[in-house]
């Protein structure tokens, strides 16, 4: 690290549990956020601030009116351009020295499958059942971290789920692919905006504790908000021996 990396990132390198040695994993480390939305706003940019070295941020939507009451990457100037390059021109303005990749594309397949083999952690940011089956899939047989949320209306959800463990169930494990769940969007359920900051904050400091490899992440528990009454449930969950999803993980 030069001097101007070391005074940016001074207060991490203060911590006993990052040091200058865990900063640099940060640095070295390349972050792939599925979606540049409400989750994905928060979340790219602490992990943009906080020093992952690389970011490919992924999105096929536009910037619209209506993503501006919760999706604090965009603004209002930027009304109309893609959210991936939208987000690219925030990452890039908190801290030019991260490399930043925006694809303005829906990925999936082998697309979806090289992007993460490239990636030292995924974050899930999507809003579809489709999606997050997805790039669960492309994590176990890549063997790299997944850190998933969601969030509609008061109600949010974040967990991780590593490859790199044995016990470590999956997102189907939780959220069978065969099951009868519905995609809840919030241009008709609502979202409380406040709550996908609150989210999307926790899926950047759960993916850079997986890459400095510090403290315990969720992998096996998931952690529901309630937003209304602001209390927290923290519920375990255990791998699936018959999940077909991550039988053959790396």
């Amino acid at each position: 690290m030069n001097d101007n990396q070391l005074l940016r990132y001074s207060r991490h390198i203060l911590l006993d549990e990052i040091g200058i040695e865990g900063q640099q994993k940060l640095l070295d480390a390349h972050a792939l956020v599925i979606g540049a939305g409400g989750l994905g706003s928060p979340a790219a940019l602490y992990l943009a601030s906080g020093g992952i070295g690389r970011i490919t941020l992924v999105d096929d939507d536009e910037v619209d009116l209506t993503n501006l009451q919760r999706q604090i990457m965009h603004t209002s100037a930027r009304v109309g351009q893609p959210k991936a390059e939208s987000g690219r021109e925030a990452l890039m303005a908190i801290n030019p020295e991260v490399q930043v990749r925006a694809l303005r594309e829906r990925v999936a397949g082998e697309r979806l499958a090289a992007l993460v083999r490239e990636a030292t952690v995924v974050l899930d940011c999507s809003d579809n059942f489709a999606t997050r089956h997805a790039v669960n899939r492309a994590c176990f047989a890549a063997g790299v971290p997944l850190v998933a949320g969601a969030v509609i209306r008061f109600d949010g959800q974040v967990s991780v789920y590593d490859p790199r463990s044995e016990e470590s169930p999956c997102y189907a494990c939780l959220f069978p692919e065969d099951g009868k769940f519905e995609d809840a969007a919030c241009s008709t359920m609502g979202v409380f905006a406040p709550l996908v900051g609150v989210i999307g904050a926790m899926q950047a400091a759960e993916a850079m504790k997986l890459v400095v490899g510090t403290g315990q992440s969720l992998a096996g528990r998931l952690l529901l908000l309630d937003g209304r009454a602001m209390e927290w449930t923290s519920i375990g969950i255990a791998r699936n021996a018959s999940c077909q999803a991550c039988a053959n993980r790396v």
